[in-house]
C-alpha cells in the first residue's frame, strides 16, 4: 500500500482537506503519520524513506533536489491543493517526481467572482454605487442621466486578456448566462481553432481594449507579462469602460492607470490584485472615486478551499488506479502557467 503524509502549513491543511476527504484519502492510502502535519523545520528528525505520496496546500515548504533526494527517497508524487506550484515545484520535477495542482478547482471561484463583476460593470453599477455610511463613491448619480452610457449585458463586447484556465472559464460562463456578447480575447498561445471552438475574436491588445466595454485581465504571472497593461493601453478605453485585474497587480503599470482613471474619469478599475499587495499608503488608488478595492479575494475561500482537497483526492484515485491523470504539471507548463 502506498504511504502518504502531510507536509507544510498545519493550519492550511486542516482547512482545505475537509474531515471527509482526509477520511477517503486514509481509506486508500497509508498515513504512518495519521493526520499529523510536518513543517518544514520538522522534516529533518522523522524517517520518511518508505514516503510515496506528499499532501500538502498554501505554505507548502520548498525543498531542494538534495534535500528532496534525503528526505524522501522514494518519493513519487506531490499533490498540492492550491493552484499556482511555481513557488517550489521545479526541484521536485527534476528529480522526476509528479507534481499535482488544483488550480481548477482554484479557477472556479475566480471565475464566478469575475463573471459576477462583468455584469455589475455593464450596468453601470460602480459608478452609482454609493456607501451610505461614508458618503463616498457614487460619482456619477442616475439624476446626471448616465443611464444609456452603460450597455447592460446585451449587445456588449467583453474583452478578456489571458485564456488560460480561468480566463476559459469565464469565456464559458459568460456564454452560459448572457446572451448577444461579442467577447475578444488577447492571448498568443490560444490557436485560432480554439477560439473558433470558445465562440471568441482573438485580437491584440490594442483592438481589445479600444472595443470593449469591459476588460478583464487573467494573464499568467511571469517575467514576460510584467508591466504589460500600460498607459498606451488604458488610453484607448471607452470613456465608460471597466477594467477588472484578479490576475496579477505586476502586469498592470499603476501610475498608468491611475492617470487614465483621472483623465477620463467615467472610467472604471475594479482591482482584487495589486502590486504591491496591499497598495502603499501614499498610493491614489485608495483616493480615487473611481477605483474599487478588494482585498485578493476572488480565490478560494470559507467552504470553496474543500474543494481543492476533493481535486487532489481525485487525482489520487485516477493515479493509483492507472487512469488518465487531469491536473499534472510540466517543466514546460510552468513557462506560461500562473
Amino acid at each position: 500500500m502506498q504511504k502518504a503524509v502531510f507536509i507544510g502549513d498545519e493550519r492550511n491543511i486542516r482547512n482545505v482537506y475537509s474531515t471527509d476527504t482526509v477520511a477517503a484519502l486514509m481509506k486508500m492510502v497509508s498515513f504512518p503519520y495519521g493526520e499529523r502535519v510536518f513543517a518544514e523545520n520538522e522534516l529533518e528528525s522523522q524517517n520518511f524513506c518508505e514516503i510515496d505520496f506528499l499532501f500538502s496546500t498554501w505554505g507548502m515548504c520548498e525543498l531542494s533536489e538534495e534535500k528532496i533526494l534525503h528526505l524522501f527517497p522514494q518519493l513519487k508524487c506531490v499533490f498540492y491543493a492550491a493552484g499556482s506550484v511555481q513557488r517550489f515545484a521545479r526541484p521536485f520535477l527534476k528529480r522526476g517526481v509528479k507534481v499535482f495542482s488544483a488550480w481548477a478547482a482554484n479557477a472556479v471561484p475566480v471565475a464566478e467572482f469575475t463573471l459576477a463583476h462583468i455584469i455589475l460593470a455593464s450596468k453601470g453599477y460602480f459608478c452609482r454605487l454609493v456607501l451610505p455610511a461614508s458618503g463616498e463613491k457614487g460619482y456619477l448619480k442616475r439624476k446626471e442621466k448616465t443611464l444609456e452610457n452603460f450597455p447592460g449585458n446585451y449587445e456588449i463586447t467583453v474583452g478578456i486578456i489571458g485564456a488560460g484556465m480561468i480566463g476559459r472559464m469565464v469565456i464559458q460562463k459568460i456564454h452560459l448566462v448572457l446572451e448577444h456578447i461579442r467577447i475578444l480575447v488577447f492571448d498568443p498561445f490560444l490557436p485560432p481553432e480554439k477560439a473558433n471552438q470558445l465562440g471568441v475574436e482573438l485580437c491584440d491588445l490594442e483592438t481589445l481594449f479600444e472595443q470593449s466595454d469591459v476588460i478583464s485581465n487573467h494573464l499568467a504571472n511571469n517575467p514576460q507579462t510584467v508591466g504589460i497593461i500600460n498607459g498606451e493601453l488604458f488610453d484607448k478605453m471607452k470613456p465608460f469602460a471597466v477594467f477588472i485585474n484578479t490576475g496579477r497587480g505586476a502586469q498592470v503599470v499603476e501610475e498608468d492607470l491611475i492617470l487614465a482613471l483621472k483623465q477620463v474619469p467615467t472610467r472604471t478599475a475594479a482591482l482584487d490584485v495589486t502590486f504591491p499587495e496591499p497598495p502603499s499608503q501614499e498610493s491614489e488608488l485608495y483616493e480615487l472615486p473611481n477605483v474599487f478595492l478588494t482585498p485578493h479575494m476572488a480565490g478560494s475561500s470559507g467552504h470553496e478551499v474543500h474543494r481543492m482537497g476533493e481535486y487532489m483526492l481525485d487525482e489520487c484515485i485516477r493515479y493509483m488506479n492507472g487512469q488518465d491523470v487531469l491536473y499534472e504539471v510540466t517543466e514546460k507548463m510552468l513557462e506560461t502557467m500562473a
